[in-house]
């Protein structure tokens, strides 16, 4: 999980400012579903620029919880990310 974690992150380090905003929809989802598995609570939205944190903070938080196929779901949306 968490290589997969670095994964995503360092793609996100790579996008263009204009891709990170066009797959951001995509990282929020994510990071909601994490944060309504663990926390049940809604995730403000930040930005891009806090979002890659964000899903750092929500992954570690669902894998402490147990939360399933959790290196699938970063590994689904590193694929996503242009």
């Amino acid at each position: 999980m968490s290589r997969e974690l670095e994964r995503v992150v360092r793609r996100w380090r790579e996008l263009p400012a204009d891709h990170a905003l066009a797959a951001s929809p995509a990282v929020r989802e994510v990071v909601q579903d994490l944060a309504d598995a663990t926390a049940g609570r809604p995730v403000p939205e930040l930005g891009p620029a806090v979002l890659i944190d964000q899903l750092r903070v929500l992954v570690w938080d669902a894998a402490s919880a147990g939360v399933p196929e959790l290196a699938d779901r970063l590994a689904d949306l590193r694929r996503t990310l242009p």
